[in-house]
């Protein structure tokens, strides 16, 4: 085998998720702990599938109630922080599309940093009350893990960027997913088949992927 059909080959994990969906926030210590336990045994491919990418409305009472309700579930299920100040907020347009462009832009960067940053994307959201939708604060989150802030800034206003985050959303939709967060297991070669869709807590799913990486 070549060594192109041997990276072909290479099992791994592809995650399909979005900075600002509260059950992948929910899912974070999953994806953290997966890395702990495998490291460059099996990679994890962030692919972002767009939550509400474009969205114009701000909040009303109703969506601001149902989404407080999903937060309330997810921290209840998972332990997450949140901070409910959130929903102080008045005119507050929840348009996924600027984190989703930025954790998009982290993975042309530096493909390593593109799940730290996700993590540093959500925590700023969900934990820490920050407006991920402006463009100077997502390129501040950048700065913390060492990417200058004003070329970040250049990318972000790019042709280019725009593009690549569509064609995530793109493969999402392709692949057949559903909801956030997803993730598949598999390979180039043989195909790939769903881990799981939504949340579920790590015990025993390393288990189940050592397991898969053992088999023939």
């Amino acid at each position: 085998m070549q060594a192109s059909e041997r990276r072909e080959a290479q099992r791994h994990l592809v995650y399909f998720a979005d900075p600002m969906c509260s059950w992948c926030w929910g899912f974070e210590p999953v994806i953290t702990g997966l890395i702990e336990h495998f490291g460059n045994r099996l990679p994890i491919e962030l692919v972002i599938g767009g939550l509400r990418p474009g969205n114009t409305e701000p909040m009303s009472d109703t969506m601001k109630r149902d989404i407080r309700e999903h937060w309330e579930l997810v921290e209840r299920r998972t332990g997450q922080p949140f901070d409910y100040a959130f929903f102080e907020r008045d005119g507050f347009v929840y348009d996924t599309e600027p984190a989703d462009r930025a954790a998009v832009i982290m993975k042309l960067v530096n493909p390593r940093l593109a799940l730290p940053y996700l993590k540093t994307v959500q925590r700023a959201f969900y934990a820490e009350g920050r407006d991920v939708t402006n463009k100077h604060v997502l390129a501040d989150l950048a700065g913390e893990h060492g990417i200058d802030r004003s070329a970040f800034l250049d990318i972000f206003n790019s042709r280019e960027a725009r593009k690549a985050t569509l064609t995530d959303f793109e493969t999402a939709q392709a692949s057949g997913v559903a909801g956030f967060p997803t993730v598949y297991a598999g390979d180039l070669v043989n195909g790939y088949a769903r881990v799981t869709t939504g949340y579920r807590p790590l015990n025993g799913l390393p288990e189940i992927l050592e397991a898969w990486l053992a088999a023939e």
